[in-house]
């Protein structure tokens, strides 16, 4: 059997749930904070932008940041994370075509390519870009993903860490200073707000959000060797020596009003992007978002089970910052398709992991917050749900 987690423990996150006033968000996300009017940080971060911040200021600083680390001979002089998605894609264009950068576009590979999103990449690429593809040891790569799902509740940890130290590592490798990244999650869908005003995480910060010491010694003490792991996380030693080297990375979202929905509307104009090919996404009403990966719909409905946040509301919540919908329609959305189980490549994640399905099951109920949940007439229901 597998051990039942404390969530509450685990994560910090209150006993007692409330949802934001605004849009639809719990105060189960962890690190996210309320004011006193029950209005959550990631609101909060909205209207700042809205109301408070200089776009066009921001713009002159980020072309006199372009200005300090552009490449005369057209050498690489940025190095970007983009998988040929939405976001990281509208900062690679942005960066060439509005800025004359000469960026290396880095994916850090899926766990296995949906269709859509391998022709999504090609497009990119065919479009105007460098690439580099790393796709890790498929062997460790599966074990990880099983310990991260057993351990953690999260399969998707051990491509948060790819994804993470690919970058930084390229740029070492091809002299380049900048590494440019799509959004500061912790401001724009509610964490910390310390970075509001920084165009990036500091040193410290990043290492702590990013490479998490607690998250690689899970994986150590179940089997992983450190050797295994190495291709994942930055060293001490690295880290420094990329720090020695002036490597910094910066957030587009800190220069530019940062909308999903407008990169989107970019993405199909500048490299034909193409929107999920069955419609919506599971657990979601929205088409454009984490397409890449056929099993990028577990990593969510896990957050489901664990903080009763799914991928609907993590959508909703940000259209509604964005003004595109109001609350009453987040909430409809949110109780029509939050949770709703990804069972379109649920037998890929079986394979890929070695799992029975009773297995899945079992560990996917250890991960459920009792402060959340209850089994009635043996089925597990939500017990508060955004009104």
């Amino acid at each position: 059997m597998a051990e039942r987690r404390d969530i509450v423990a685990l994560y910090g996150v209150p006993e007692k749930v409330e949802h934001c006033t605004r849009c639809v968000v719990s105060n189960q996300r962890p690190r996210i904070t309320f004011d006193q009017d029950g209005v959550c940080s990631a609101c909060l971060y909205a209207d700042y932008k809205q109301n408070v911040v200089d776009w066009d200021s921001r713009l002159e600083e980020l072309a006199a940041l372009c200005d300090r680390y552009r490449h005369d001979d057209g050498s690489y002089d940025v190095v970007v994370p983009c998988s040929g998605g939405k976001d990281g894609g509208r900062v690679a264009w942005m960066l060439k075509h509005q800025f004359g950068m000469h960026p290396l576009t880095v994916t850090w590979s899926p766990h296995v390519y949906s269709d859509v999103g391998w022709r999504n990449l090609q497009s990119f690429i065919a479009s105007g870009f460098d690439h580099i593809l790393l796709t890790p040891d498929g062997q460790i790569h599966r074990r990880l993903t099983r310990i991260a799902f057993e351990e953690m509740g999260d399969p998707f940890q051990p491509f948060i860490f790819g994804q993470y130290s690919a970058p930084f590592r390229v740029a070492a490798q091809n002299g380049v200073r900048l590494v440019f990244y799509g959004e500061d999650g912790e401001v724009e869908y509610g964490g910390s707000m310390e970075s509001a005003d920084r165009p990036n995480l500091p040193w410290d910060r990043f290492v702590e959000h990013r490479f998490s010491g607690i998250h690689v010694e899970r994986f150590l003490s179940a089997g992983i060797t450190e050797k295994d792991i190495k291709r994942y996380t930055l060293s001490d030693q690295e880290l420094s020596r990329i720090q020695d080297n002036g490597i910094s990375q910066y957030f587009m979202s800190y220069f530019i009003k940062w909308t999903p929905q407008e990169n989107y509307y970019a993405a199909v104009n500048n490299f034909g992007f193409e929107a999920n090919e069955f419609g919506r996404s599971e657990g979601t009403y929205s088409k454009y978002a984490s397409l890449d990966d056929k099993l990028d719909g577990f990593h969510y409905y896990l957050a489901y089970i664990k903080f009763g946040i799914g991928r609907a509301t993590s959508d909703a919540a940000h259209e509604v910052r964005d003004g595109h919908i109001s609350r009453e329609e987040a909430v409809a959305l949110v109780r029509k398709y939050d949770g709703e189980f990804p069972k379109r490549y649920f037998e890929d994640f079986l394979e890929y992991c070695d799992m029975g399905e009773d297995r899945f099951w079992e560990v996917v109920d250890s991960w459920r917050g009792l402060h959340l949940w209850d089994k009635i007439d043996g089925e597990w229901k939500l017990q508060q749900k955004v009104q």
